[in-house]
């Protein structure tokens, strides 16, 4: 099973990088796996869970979608004057 070097931060958008070294005898379902964030320094930690291949390719998550939304207000606002 592969476990990603990086992620993107549900917070800020930037890179997150792998803390937790591969285990000897490889990932299994149920291991953690901690990151933290290049941008806010924040830390993730995540559970491996079982591929189940439902993944889509391009994943928007809420968060990415609700700073587009206030981005596009702001925008509007700054417009607006």
């Amino acid at each position: 099973m592969e476990v990603p070097e990086e992620i993107i931060c549900v917070d800020c958008g930037q890179s997150a990088h792998r803390l937790t070294y591969p285990p000897e005898e490889g990932w299994e379902v149920g291991d953690i796996v901690a990151y933290r964030c290049a941008g806010c320094n924040d830390r993730w930690d995540l559970i491996v869970e079982e591929d189940d291949g439902q993944t889509p390719d391009h994943f928007v998550s809420y968060a990415a979608e609700a700073r587009a939304i206030l981005e596009s207000r702001r925008d509007q606002k700054g417009d607006a004057k």
